[in-house]
């Protein structure tokens, strides 16, 4: 069965296990919805010679899962200044083969201390809407980048949630990080005037990623099933080369533990320097 047919027989079972109302959603992905207020507005970015300006970088100040700040800031970045990605596993505490994956990218300008620009792709939840891997194969959610600050989007998963993270470095240069950003705010651009729907399978976080990595360098990701098991994507990166070795592929792992640090940094404008120490 091709792809399109198994969509379409997908999309259809919606009408017997949804109704109308989810099966004229499963039909046109869409911006304007009622959103929860995170996930309110799509970022975009300008990228001018060397300057790099974002707009929508979430900001949000996490007391709990159900009470917070949202704030959104527009930030201006330097490629120049690009100097390397980090690779951020978050592993489902049920299912610990299925799991949330981000890309953070450091910053080292002269003057002052690193920053970092977040990337998680996600579902664009609407308010009272709860994620379930069957729906997201049924065209119920749509796909959004959020671009975020580290604090926020790491913060909220370790200490909110309560969730394991681990944070990897990986082995790209420089030049190959910069690449990679610039790939990954066209899709950015795409997303904000072209919705697209989540798919729990094909358009997830992993596979995202995925194929930017491979729009940069053809062929670096070959197909594997541990792309559509995103939680044993750590140890596909680790085979490829892709992350820095620390011994063992167990000895990295165990290196890259960092949600004690994140819960203890949560509040601190630090929080990037401690996760990393």
């Amino acid at each position: 069965m091709n792809s399109f047919c198994f969509h379409t027989g997908l999309a259809a079972a919606v009408v017997l296990c949804l109704g109308c109302s989810a099966t004229q959603k499963a039909i046109v992905p869409s911006n304007n919805r009622n959103w929860i207020p995170e996930q309110a507005v799509l970022p975009t970015a300008e990228i001018v010679g060397d300057t790099v300006a974002v707009r929508n970088v979430r900001n949000c100040q996490w007391f709990s899962e159900d009470f917070y700040v949202p704030e959104f800031e527009d930030r201006t970045y330097k490629l120049s200044e690009l100097e390397s990605v980090d690779f951020f596993i978050v592993p489902f505490e049920a299912t610990p083969a299925i799991a949330h994956t981000m890309l953070s990218f450091e910053f080292r300008p002269p003057d002052r201390p690193p920053g970092h620009l977040t990337v998680s792709v996600e579902i664009r939840r609407e308010e009272g809407e709860e994620y379930a891997a069957w729906k997201g194969g049924l065209r119920q959610y749509e796909l959004m980048y959020v671009l975020a600050d580290e604090r926020d989007a790491v913060g909220l998963r370790a200490k909110a949630w309560q969730n394991d993270v681990y944070l990897y470095p990986t082995t790209a240069t420089p030049e190959v990080a910069r690449q990679l950003l610039v790939d990954v705010l066209g899709r950015v651009n795409e997303l904000a005037s072209r919705p697209e729907f989540y798919d729990t399978v094909t358009n997830n976080c992993t596979t995202n990623i995925a194929r930017h990595i491979n729009r940069v360098k053809p062929n670096r990701i070959a197909y594997d099933y541990r792309v559509l098991l995103p939680g044993l994507s750590d140890k596909l990166a680790y085979d490829e080369g892709l992350l820095k070795p620390y011994g063992t592929f167990e000895e990295t792992k165990q290196r890259a533990y960092i949600t004690g640090k994140a819960i203890a940094a949560a509040d601190s404008d630090r929080f990037s320097e401690l996760i990393r120490r």
